[in-house]
């Protein structure tokens, strides 16, 4: 096996490290899962807390390089992968809004929806990252609406990070029921990538459950 194949994920069920279990199925890459069991603290650990000190699963060591945080990890993947096809190289004018939307997740709607999820007061615009909540949900909206993905055919990593959150937001009714929404990520569901993870992961979480 080459470096570049030497990839190792450190995963929990159900956690945000599902997002970068799919994005190394669509890679295509071969990769090791090392499970970890949150309940028992097992992100606590020396060993863990030296890859990443945040305690915080995703981590994906590439090469025995440690790199974390969910989007960061698929934006290495793709740039370190381009055969897979899932980016943009730097010199594309499609790399700036691809980087846009990659990281517009962590920046804007996972904190919009964890107020909306807390029910705290409407945050000063000024104050978050976000604006306000009608703003982004009409900015995400007008985005994916003509699809099938963010940048017409070609899937990226940016459609798989935006789509996973979306696809949180909406099972637990974290952003409003909009058409747009529910065709893109009826799009992003029939992917056999992400099909795939999840069928390993509904049988480790079996596994788990069986053994105790």
């Amino acid at each position: 096996m080459s470096d570049r194949s030497e990839l190792v994920l450190y995963h929990a069920i159900p956690s945000r490290s599902s997002v970068v279990h799919w994005m190394l199925e669509e890679v295509g890459h071969p990769y090791e899962l090392r499970l970890l069991d949150l309940s028992r603290g097992e992100n606590r650990s020396a060993e863990f807390l030296a890859l990443n000190p945040m305690g915080k699963v995703p981590v994906l060591l590439h090469d025995r390089v440690a790199v974390t945080e969910a989007a960061a990890i698929c934006c290495h993947l793709a740039d370190a992968f381009p055969e897979a096809g899932l980016g943009f190289p730097v010199g594309d004018r499609r790399r700036g809004p691809y980087l846009k939307w990659l990281f517009f997740s962590p920046s804007c709607l996972e904190p919009a929806m964890t107020d909306r999820a807390l029910k705290r007061d409407a945050p000063p615009r000024a104050m978050v990252g976000y604006g306000d909540f009608e703003t982004l949900v009409g900015t995400l909206a007008a985005a994916v609406e003509e699809g099938p993905y963010l940048f017409g055919d070609p899937f990226t990593a940016a459609d798989l990070v935006l789509g996973a959150t979306l696809r949180w937001a909406m099972r637990f009714e974290l952003l409003p029921a909009v058409d747009a929404f529910a065709r893109y990520v009826e799009r992003l569901e029939a992917r056999p990538a992400l099909q795939r993870a999840e069928a390993t992961d509904a049988e480790l979480a079996n596994r788990a459950a069986e053994a105790g």
